[in-house]
């Protein structure tokens, strides 16, 4: 059996099994676990701001084969709600198959979303997502009523559903998690989970927070943190046996710069290749 023929049937889950990870899917923390947050001035993504991470397969005799294409925008407004001004942020996250990955697939892959976000207290408002696998497409959009702590989540392709879900707080999306992720002091040592909700359901995240390390990634040598989310499992957001790490950076950006998820047909690596401000006095 060629190794195309082995690996392409187990592609056919979710794109998210690729991006979450970062990223994307990549990701998270809880905020009653964690310090208390800092003000919406301090946050570095607030001020515009480009990622881009380069995904790499490795299996077998295959090593480091370039497969995907990972690209997060985020960019905000002041929305007139009362005296404080509140900042609400729009993030769009893009992931794109490249390289070898339809050969080994059989398929290419393109996956979007879009996701509004309340900056304080950091909180979904909106999601919409739109997915391409070959020729088929899925399109669902969610919008959370934080008063009712109710999820709508409908999927308009390729069928017309309609999910509602209750919540409580603090709920995330698999965007909007990555963000959330960002604004936490994690500390190697701690334990928690995070409220995550998609395709009309609310998973709990367990999540660790592992070890410190010294890396060389594109923005030079620094001290990063090690995050592990638990992704996988009969109940939770992937039904697959499989591990993810994710390291940010210690700084105050927190920037998350390599991520690696291992699965049953191998391993993905995903690197930082660039990170840009659009407001050029941003760090």
């Amino acid at each position: 059996m060629r190794i195309e023929e082995k690996i392409r049937p187990r592609w056919r889950l979710r794109v998210e099994f690729c991006l979450l990870g970062v990223a994307a899917y990549l990701i998270f923390c809880s905020a009653a676990a964690v310090a208390q947050q800092p003000k919406v001035k301090d946050l570095p993504f607030a001020r515009g701001e480009e990622l881009v991470y380069q995904a790499e397969f490795s299996r077998a005799l295959l090593r480091r084969v370039d497969v995907a294409e990972f690209r997060f925008n985020s960019t905000s407004e002041h929305i007139a709600r009362g005296a404080d001004d509140p900042i609400i942020l729009h993030l769009t996250g893009d992931v794109v198959s490249k390289g070898l990955f339809p050969r080994i697939a059989g398929f290419k892959f393109h996956q979007h979303i879009e996701s509004t976000a309340d900056a304080e207290p950091f909180t979904t408002l909106r999601t919409m997502r739109s997915e391409e696998q070959g020729k088929r497409v899925r399109q669902i959009e969610a919008v959370f009523d934080h008063q009712a702590r109710k999820a709508t989540w409908t999927e308009r392709q390729p069928n017309q559903r309609t999910t509602s879900i209750d919540f409580t707080e603090p709920i995330q999306d698999v965007l909007t998690a990555i963000y959330f992720l960002r604004i936490q002091n994690l500390e190697p040592g701690k334990s928690f989970e995070v409220l995550l909700s998609d395709s009309g359901r609310v998973y709990r995240v367990p999540v660790n927070v592992t070890e410190r390390k010294t890396m060389d990634t594109a923005v030079g040598r620094v001290k990063a943190i090690r995050v592990e989310p638990a992704l996988f499992g009969d109940d939770a957001l992937l039904h697959i046996r499989g591990q993810l790490s994710i390291w940010l950076t210690e700084d105050e950006r927190h920037l998350p710069v390599r991520a690696q998820l291992k699965v049953e047909i191998g391993t993905f690596d995903i690197k930082l290749k660039r990170v840009t401000y659009s407001d050029a006095t941003a760090k």
